[in-house]
């Protein structure tokens, strides 16, 4: 039996181009002489469609456009990811299921069983969970067909004590497909190859694990399906961040690639966080219908980074940079951004920020008579730039993209409705530590992100020689705590047992706890690590936290 797998980018609730496209590519599987296409997780419908799974005719359109697929399944056969309605009459209303389509209809349907609700996950607010288990049969091959975390149990013991795959290795299967719409971390990957691999050897079966591709705003999926023989070895990986359909010969037990395949080598992590980043800004620009994007060019290395990314996502022509020096900005930071717009090609407009300020603070004289120049002046300056941006952004159709970085909107370290405003958030999921490596990987071919930027100390330019470290811990400190805190949620007993200062811990983690009202208010953020801000670290606006 030769098995294709299909490794293709949809777009949430775009049912006619979706079914077009997977139509397209079960032809062309059918041309190549395969005899079974697989599909990821609900590809009908896009993964996760989260609230519109609660509307009838979002369910409606998911049934038609399987009845559309299962015509085109006409001498070959496919497995496809989609939301089905359950007949239940007490539980979940939906199944998150696997169809085996052939011969013009579903013949079978397979269920989720380990439904995922931890981080940016939440199947149990839609799914009802699995709880029979049976292989699928096709051309005299026995296929253990899973869905995702179903083969996860052995990585999360405590969230999923039941294992599928032992069940449906007492029927004897010759094969094992997992259909899976697993997001991109930096670190995720090696942990799918150890689960699939696991598997795979336990159960000596040649495995096909079928990734996603693409991204829905602040998630992002990073392909990579993984193909093992029955030795557990790894014999091929698609392609990452990108579409793919790749071909297999299975006789048995024994799988094979059809075509000629190279040893994968995992990039070091900057590269995927690269690419990953890339790609969220062409989806979340092109699934939303937008083609634009406009940015503040301070001359610092944060919005360099983003211009630099938005330009290779959408090409330079379409990234509009604001330079808006106030009386506090250095010569060398317009200089900067000029050397950065000219490395770009990008459009750029100048527009110093002296006269607006200068209105606000005589507006606000009587108001603030007796008072000392503080953060209030600081900030005035920030909400000005961002009315300039979000003026362009009205005026000429921009989409606003956000350039704080992880480091400073843990601490706080930004301007409600300035500099923290945008439509997305670009590296918000990038400590600064990474930002500079980033910094350096764009440059890998070449000058494009000017060297001052990356060599001077930041600064936000709010007030006069104003530093970050002013207000700060160096960064390869405080990114060291925050990764340990945020990411790795640990607590402050154990960070101060890994080395750090109590003092410094302390108050770090109060900054992370004390700016989580502004976070609440951010724009979504490109998911790059195993935590991010956003839907997948819920916490409270008012508590009291055990630091």
């Amino acid at each position: 039996m030769i098995i294709a797998i299909a490794q293709t980018n949809y777009h949430i609730g775009n049912f006619e181009r979706n079914t077009e496209k997977i139509i397209a590519t079960i032809a062309e599987a059918k041309r190549k002489g395969a005899d079974l296409v697989v599909f990821p997780e609900i590809t009908i419908g896009g993964y996760l469609a989260k609230d519109l799974f609660r509307y009838r005719s979002f369910l409606d359109a998911c049934e038609t456009s399987i009845e559309q697929i299962a015509a085109s399944c006409v001498g070959i056969a496919c497995i496809i990811g989609a939301p089905v309605r359950s007949k239940l009459t007490k539980g979940k209303q939906l199944y998150n299921a696997a169809l085996f389509i052939v011969d013009g209809a579903v013949k079978d349907t397979v269920h989720k069983t380990l439904l995922p609700d931890y981080d940016v996950f939440d199947e149990y607010r839609y799914f009802e969970p699995n709880n029979t288990f049976k292989c699928v049969d096709y051309k005299g091959n026995r296929i253990a067909l899973t869905i995702c975390e179903d083969l996860w149990n052995e990585h999360f013991p405590s969230l999923y004590p039941q294992d599928p795959m032992i069940e449906l290795a007492k029927q004897q299967p010759n094969i094992m497909i997992n259909v899976a719409a697993s997001p991109f971390s930096e670190s995720h990957f090696e942990a799918r190859c150890a689960v699939v691999t696991a598997h795979s050897k336990r159960h000596a079966l040649p495995a096909l694990y079928v990734n996603t591709i693409g991204a829905h705003a602040d998630i992002i999926f990073d392909g990579r399906s993984l193909v093992f023989d029955e030795k557990a070895k790894l014999i091929d990986v698609l392609n990452p961040f990108a579409e793919d359909l790749r071909y297999y010969q299975l006789n048995g037990k024994e799988l094979v690639a059809r075509q000629l395949t190279t040893v994968y080598k995992e990039p070091e992590s900057i590269v995927n966080i690269h690419e990953a980043l890339v790609l969220g800004i062409k989806d979340f620009f092109a699934k939303s219908g937008f083609k634009k994007a406009i940015l503040g060019l301070s001359g610092g290395i944060d919005s360099a980074v983003v211009a630099a990314l938005a330009c290779e996502a959408l090409g330079s022509t379409n990234v509009m940079g604001v330079l808006m020096p106030s009386i506090y900005s250095t010569g060398h930071s317009v200089d900067d951004a000029m050397d950065l717009v000219g490395n770009l090609g990008c459009l750029h407009e100048v527009i110093p920020i002296k006269e607006a300020t200068e209105a606000f603070d005589n507006m606000m004289a009587k108001a603030f008579k007796g008072k000392e120049n503080d953060i209030t002046e600081e900030n005035i300056q920030a909400r000005v730039r961002a009315i300039v941006l979000m003026a362009m952004s009205n005026k000429h159709g921009y989409i606003l993209l956000n350039t704080s970085n992880k480091s400073e909107a843990a601490v706080g370290y930004g301007t409600l409705y300035g500099d923290m405003a945008g439509s997305l958030g670009v590296i918000g999921d990038v400590l600064k530590t990474k930002v500079y490596q980033l910094a350096h990987y764009i440059n890998r071919n070449g000058i494009v992100i000017p060297e001052n930027t990356i060599t001077k100390a930041p600064s936000a330019e709010l007030r006069p020689d104003q530093k970050d470290s002013d207000s700060l811990p160096e960064y390869n400190v405080l990114d060291a705590i925050l990764h340990r805190y945020v990411e790795l949620e640990m607590s402050s007993k154990e960070i101060i047992a890994d080395g750090f200062d109590e003092v410094l811990v302390q108050r770090v983690i109060k900054l992370v706890v004390g700016s989580e009202f502004k976070r609440f208010q951010s724009p979504p953020i490109l998911r790059v690590t195993r935590k991010a801000f956003g839907v997948g670290r819920a916490m409270p606006l008012v508590a009291k936290h055990p630091f």
